[in-house]
């Protein structure tokens, strides 16, 4: 370990649990499986327990037994206090978070393939303080997040895990649509170097630019500001508990993760007594066991190892190459299960699995044959209250049709709570380039007389100029707010 601000951080006195037989271990899953999504109303301490073994070992609930309790629940799996909505699902924009709360979103939880019921891996973790971050950015991610009522302009501070493209695949779409739609700041970027610097995050950034050269040009007819500026923050991944994030109380560390190529890291965040760890991709290794110590929230991804036969059955994936692909480059659901019981955090979550509820139920199997505490699928919109009080899972119920959200009404209430000072007016940036200097004149000429489309009394002649120094009254684009 290096000599940084890594060792502030908790450790737990907590011994491996023993593996219990196979026997013992079935006894109680669907009993622990169905406790698992069952919610505990009691309120009590909120300390993670030091944990006893596994639960089939002795079938009793870890945090102690009470009627109704459930089997794995903890008295503090509970609605936190702010929560004034619903219990049984998150809707957007439905209640404020606590200035002492934080809220995981699970905005895409597959490596391949994308679903209409999962998209490419990203967690969105919001804080009490106003500061939003993205850890991973995988294919369909932005649909969710639009989903989640936030305004594409406000999408910043992603952190990327490592450069398998199922980890950042929605940057190069949403970076140029950000610009356009009044990101006018740049699009901040944290994440891990490579072994040479032409396998690192600057790299490939560099890389997005040139792939997206033609629709970037294209878009600068339009006001786009500064949004076409990418802050890079690429940090050494070799880095044992590096600090790659430190502002508004908020630190972020990193760590190397062993994925088959150097280059992959896991990542912790504390923010106000609260914490969270996402693994990202990799075998099992010490470095996650210790910074997952004394978690809040310990996020990992996952495989089956003992499945591959059935894998083969539903989707014709060789055994040998998916056991394979598990050996190099993931963590097993057994592995899985191991980490928690030595970290013993006060939630225990995976994701980046395609889900399917025979595999699931076998990869719980494997989870609970060492860990017995707080269980949670990071499958797709479902969103982690926490406090240190407190600690509640539901599912988001997002709107069918979800168009672009407005991002003053957000910027507006930041203003209220005093975190920003919005202006009375704004100016937007002046477009860099006009159709003129990236097209022939004969291509426009082709177009069709706009009278020929037009009725006549509401005929209105475009106008291919955009006006120098345009200004808006904020007041006009927020529109009327009640008090």
């Amino acid at each position: 370990m290096s000599d940084d601000k890594s060792k502030e951080l908790p450790r737990s006195e907590a011994k491996a649990p023993q593996d219990p037989g196979r026997r013992e271990v079935l006894k109680g899953l669907a009993t622990g499986a169905a406790a698992a999504g069952t919610a505990g109303l009691a309120a009590g301490t909120a300390e993670a327990h030091p944990g006893s073994g596994p639960l089939g070992a002795d079938l009793k609930n870890p945090y102690g037994g009470r009627p109704a309790g459930g089997i794995s629940l903890p008295e503090y799996f509970r609605p936190t206090k702010y929560m004034t909505g619903s219990n049984a699902n998150y809707f957007p924009l439905s209640e404020e978070l606590g200035p002492d709360e934080m809220r995981i979103s699970f905005c895409g939880s597959t490596p391949f393939p994308p679903r209409e019921d999962q998209a490419g891996t990203c967690i969105m973790v919001e804080l009490g303080n106003g500061k939003r971050f993205f850890f991973d950015f995988g294919t369909g991610c932005v649909r969710n997040i639009i989903g989640m009522q936030v305004p594409g302009q406000l999408i910043n501070d992603i952190f990327i895990s490592h450069l398998h493209v199922d980890h950042y695949a929605d940057v190069p779409y949403i970076f140029p649509f950000r610009a356009w739609s009044g990101g006018y700041t740049p699009l901040r970027i944290h994440g891990p170097s490579g072994r040479t610097p032409e396998l690192g995050t600057k790299a490939m950034v560099d890389g997005m630019k040139q792939m997206l050269r033609w629709h970037l040009e294209a878009f600068d007819v339009f006001p786009i500001g500064d949004g076409y500026e990418i802050e890079v923050n690429e940090f050494d991944f070799r880095k044992e508990g590096g600090v790659v994030y430190d502002q508004d109380g908020v630190t972020v560390r990193s760590w190397p993760r062993s994925h088959a190529k150097d280059g992959a890291v896991g990542y912790r965040l504390d923010w106000n007594g609260l914490s969270f760890v996402w693994t990202g991709d990799g075998r099992p290794d010490e470095l996650s066991r210790e910074y997952g110590k004394g978690v809040d929230v310990f996020v990992t991804e996952m495989s089956g190892q003992d499945i591959g036969q059935l894998m083969t059955y539903k989707y014709g994936i060789p055994q040998q190459l998916f056991n394979y692909t598990i050996d190099t480059h993931h963590t097993s659901h057994y592995a899985v299960g191991k980490l928690f019981a030595d970290a013993r955090p006060r939630l225990g979550m995976v994701t980046h699995f395609t889900q399917d509820d025979d595999i699931d139920a076998e990869m719980l199997a494997g989870i609970r044959a060492h860990y017995d505490g707080l269980f949670e699928w990071g499958i797709d919109v479902a969103v982690v209250n926490v406090t240190k009080e407190a600690i509640w899972y539901r599912k988001a119920v997002l709107p069918g049709k979800s168009g672009s959200v407005p991002p003053f009404r957000e910027l507006a209430k930041a203003a209220e709570a005093g975190r920003i000072t919005l202006p009375e007016e704004v100016t937007l940036p002046n477009p860099r380039l006009t159709r003129a200097d990236q097209q022939d004149q004969k291509y426009r000429d082709m177009e069709i007389d706009p009278k020929e489309y037009y009725p006549e009394d509401v005929f209105r002649a475009p106008n291919g100029d955009w006006p120098e120094n345009f200004t808006i009254k904020v007041a006009d684009v927020i529109g009327p707010r009640e008090k």
